[in-house]
């Protein structure tokens, strides 16, 4: 289920990252969206070339994106692709190459396939809901992934432009648990979960949206981790209001969500 869906959103992540290394590998502008996040030549590209592609390809399912007009018709709309063209510009602008492009397919509410394509490692995660999580990089065939079975000697994966305080201060609290802290950009952080490279990581804030986590959700629990809110909850996905503003936590098992 859902393979014709995934196969169009691997070839639109693939296809828009020749035009998201072109505009890397030059000097660019950057400007300021009214949130003062920062907005390239990339991150529209990349938009318009995804949003194009799919479109075409699933003409009956709607979009919500980063960088376009939020069209509410989509709240009435079933399947949903939920794009973040260039998740972590300001990765891209500091040209650290720890930014991904974010695809992610929702069925009522549900994220059930996800692409995560990391331009600069040639390297793509991808998952459908009930059929594992899978990394493939370029020229070789896919490997399936999945967690790690760690239960102390946790590694901890913290943004490398968000990081605050109190996520700070609640690794320190566990940190008879939490024995490293590495930082890692953008959605990079679930595919490292996801792979078994580190086992945990706090967002506490209101500054995501669901395009940053929505691809991210599907890869991480169908390599056998878990995302909750601080209060055990998920998210739904498509909603009206955008802002995962309870934060969340991400973690390799249960019994390691450390609130």
């Amino acid at each position: 289920m859902y393979e014709k869906e995934l196969a169009a959103m691997i070839k639109a992540a693939l296809n828009a990252e020749e035009g998201i290394l072109r505009v890397y590998s030059k000097p660019f502008e950057v400007e300021l969206k009214e949130d003062n996040s920062p907005v390239t030549e990339a991150d529209r590209f990349a938009d318009n070339s995804i949003r194009q592609e799919l479109g075409a390809a699933f003409p009956a399912y709607s979009f919500l994106t980063e960088e376009s007009k939020d069209d509410k018709s989509r709240l009435k709309n079933d399947f949903v692709f939920i794009v973040d063209p260039v998740d972590g510009t300001k990765e891209f602008v500091s040209r650290n190459g720890e930014f991904c492009t974010n695809i992610a397919l929702v069925y009522r509410h549900e994220v059930v396939a996800g692409v995560i394509n990391i331009p600069t490692k040639k390297v793509l995660y991808y998952a459908v809901k009930g059929q594992g999580a899978f990394k493939l990089e370029k020229g070789k065939n896919p490997v399936r992934i999945h967690v790690s079975s760690k239960d102390s000697n946790l590694i901890a994966l913290r943004s490398v432009s968000f990081f605050n305080e109190k996520e700070e201060a609640l690794i320190r609290l566990h940190k008879d648990r939490i024995t490293k802290i590495e930082a890692l950009g953008a959605a990079l952080k679930f595919c490292a979960i996801a792979e078994g490279l580190a086992d945990i990581s706090y967002r506490v804030g209101s500054g995501t949206k669901e395009w940053d986590i929505a691809a991210g959700t599907i890869i991480l629990k169908e390599a056998g981790g878990v995302i909750k809110k601080f209060d055990g909850t998920e998210y739904a996905f498509n909603r009206d209001d955008v802002y995962n503003r309870e934060g969340y936590m991400l973690a390799n098992k249960v019994s390691n969500l450390l609130f």
